[in-house]
């Protein structure tokens, strides 16, 4: 992850932050992300410290970054959830963010990756970009679950290799591997404790999965966009909605809808069965 140079009065403040949102249960994605804006905000906004920003600091800077409606609707609940924090800790006086503008979420529209690029992707990927990207496309793994692959999460039984998966909220799943996936998973890590090692002796973040993925694929597609494949791809195969729910940790089928895109195939037919 980037780490961003700020005035030890922000630093402090961030580390307490983060402190309380470890103790509120958030998951490591969560405060990464959350952690990650506040450190942009206070690079770019030039405000020394949390007490001396304004609502004009805040809106001046929301306003002169060009995001997209999901990256502004997740930045503006960190902002608030930090200037929050800080009021109720005492921090500061009022709270800046209270005017920020409600973002609507975009419409829920499947968005697998095109299995071209997929598959031209892999055809350049190292080994370890191959087992990111197929734990993603294949098993329909979110970056933070890839991240989070240990060797004792590999379970095999007579039918093969199951995956348990650690989900958010500290929800886990048990995914089925495919052979070829499972062999080549078990051969990258190769007797190591964790699939992605860090420097530090855990595992790689979130963040950084997504730009090992990055390195590969096409600027248009997403890590996230191979998952939408695998639920497309399944879900077409099985037919069975709930089957791919479960693969995919979603606490509802509504979800698991946005992530299943239909087949043109199957819209063309359903159109020529009106034609007279």
């Amino acid at each position: 992850m980037k780490q961003y140079s700020i005035t030890p009065a922000w630093a402090n403040a961030l580390d307490n932050w983060e402190r309380s949102l470890r103790a509120a249960g958030r998951s490591p994605q969560t405060i990464e992300t959350r952690t990650e804006h506040l450190r942009r905000f206070s690079r770019q906004a030039k405000v020394g410290a949390p007490a001396l920003v304004t609502a004009a600091h805040v809106e001046r800077w929301a306003g002169e970054n060009e995001w997209s409606r999901e990256t502004r609707r997740s930045t503006y609940a960190s902002l608030r959830a930090f200037f929050t924090w800080a009021h109720e800790s005492g921090l500061i006086d009022s709270n800046p963010a209270d005017n920020l503008p409600t973002v609507a979420p975009g419409p829920a529209v499947p968005r697998p990756a095109n299995e071209r690029a997929y598959r031209e992707a892999l055809s350049i990927a190292d080994a370890r970009a191959r087992v990111v990207l197929r734990l993603a496309a294949e098993a329909g793994l979110r970056r933070a679950e890839i991240a989070q692959v240990a060797a004792s999460d590999l379970i095999e039984d007579i039918a093969g290799l199951t995956l348990v998966v650690h989900g958010k909220g500290g929800k886990v799943r048990m995914v089925p591997l495919s052979d070829s996936l499972g062999r080549e998973v078990v051969a990258y890590l190769d007797r190591r404790r964790w699939l992605l090692p860090s420097p530090a002796g855990t595992h790689l973040t979130a963040r950084h999965v997504a730009k090992i993925a990055r390195r590969y694929l096409p600027e248009d597609v997403s890590l996230h966009m191979l998952r939408h494949r695998f639920a497309t791809v399944v879900n077409r195969q099985t037919h069975d909605l709930l089957a791919v729910q479960r693969l995919l940790g979603h606490s509802s089928v509504a979800t698991t809808q946005r992530y299943c895109a239909v087949d043109t195939d199957v819209l063309r037919s359903a159109v020529d069965t009106a034609a007279v």
